[in-house]
């Protein structure tokens, strides 16, 4: 099956701003897009069922709360992530350390390794208090379907592993799936601060724009410590 570059056209870039180092970000994501496939059948990835309504927000009462803990669950040290397992899709790929552009850009695997996932490294590391986000490429022109190929294929309840450099390993329960347009990313509910372990995981989604070479979505998934 051959491949096609998506013309480049990667939407406008990440963009991190504040000592807080939460993401602004006017379409987010944009970056993660490397290949349109070509041929008698075009493959496409898997969407989430769930809806930008059903993601929780800072304000939702967690599980915890449900039960009636006075606590929220304490995080590990801070580590980097090495790899991360999702058994429901099959992936199991190393972890490269991401920052920021000189221009303020956040960094984004190169398309020649889309089989590798990013960790945003001003952000917390997996397992630590805080939002994690690790992001990687749908596809790539070099080699088709990528790491996250199957995101949005993810349900609530689905198991996130993630291997730590300390040995500690970090596992996450998925609480939602999400597709929201480059132009109303929830920037605060991904990259904002939490009193808890989460993880963000990220990729592009929707139907590819065979006109403008890009993905108009992002696929988010919302995951907290298991």
């Amino acid at each position: 099956m051959s491949t096609r570059r998506a013309d480049g056209r990667h939407g406008n870039p990440w963009r991190a701003v504040g000592a807080a180092v939460v993401v602004a970000l006017a379409m987010v994501g944009a970056g993660l897009v490397g290949a349109s496939m070509k041929g008698a059948e075009t493959v496409r990835p898997p969407q989430p069922l769930a809806q930008a309504e059903a993601t929780p927000s800072a304000d939702t009462p967690s599980d915890d709360a449900d039960l009636g803990r006075d606590q929220a669950p304490t995080g590990l040290p801070r580590a980097a992530p090495t790899t991360i397992s999702i058994p429901r899709i099959g992936v199991n790929a190393e972890i490269m350390t991401l920052g920021t552009n000189p221009d303020g850009t956040v960094q984004v695997p190169p398309l020649d390794q889309a089989l590798l996932a990013g960790w945003y490294e001003p952000g917390p590391s997996p397992g630590e208090v805080g939002n994690a986000v690790i992001v990687g490429h749908v596809d790539s022109a070099a080699i088709g379907p990528a790491v996250f190929f199957s995101l949005g294929a993810l349900q609530p309840g689905d198991i996130i592993t993630v291997n730590r450099a300390d040995g500690r390993p970090a596992s996450f329960q998925v609480d939602s799936v999400a597709a929201y347009p480059k132009d109303a990313f929830p920037t605060e509910q991904v990259y904002g601060p939490s009193d808890r372990p989460g993880l963000r995981v990220i990729t592009c989604g929707g139907q590819f724009n065979e006109a403008t070479g890009d993905y108009p979505d992002n696929v988010v998934v919302f995951a907290s410590v298991h």
